[in-house]
């Protein structure tokens, strides 16, 4: 099977990283297009007015440079092996669900996305962005470990 459009999701972490690495490899194999996403996950306490009135937040816009940065960092590593990526930096208040959604609307057939492999705990905890998507993507999805 083919993979022709690609989603790859990032937090800037290094397993994030090992993700794109990953998605390196299968856009080389396939000649496929990649389209790479991070989500600014908006609090809706915080981010009210925000949201309702158009508003500028320093927190939220400190988290937005954040992501540009981190964009751009990922796209460099596809850069650097010759592939041209699209960056996309996506809004929401539930990150898995913003990452499935951008899946779908960019018409991908592919999701790869990093793992913490985190277990008991810290999994029950602070959760599986991973696990997530898998559990509610209809694409396939291929979860990429450090």
């Amino acid at each position: 099977m083919a993979y022709q459009n690609i989603l790859v999701p990032v937090d800037g972490s290094e397993t994030a990283y090992a993700a794109v690495a990953k998605a390196v490899e299968f856009a080389k194999a396939f000649g496929s297009k990649v389209t790479v996403v991070q989500v600014l996950a908006l609090d809706p306490y915080i981010a009210a007015e925000y949201i309702s009135a158009n508003q500028t937040n320093d927190l939220i816009e400190r988290a937005r440079t954040a992501i540009v940065d981190s964009l751009a960092a990922a796209k460099a590593k596809f850069n650097e092996q010759g592939l041209d990526v699209e960056t996309k930096l996506l809004e929401g208040q539930v990150i898995h669900r913003e990452i499935v959604q951008a899946a779908e609307d960019s018409h991908a057939d592919l999701i790869i996305i990093g793992s913490h492999g985190r277990t008991g705990l810290k999994k029950m905890f602070l959760g599986s962005v991973a696990q997530s998507v898998l559990g509610e993507s209809h694409i396939p999805v291929l979860i990429v470990r450090e």
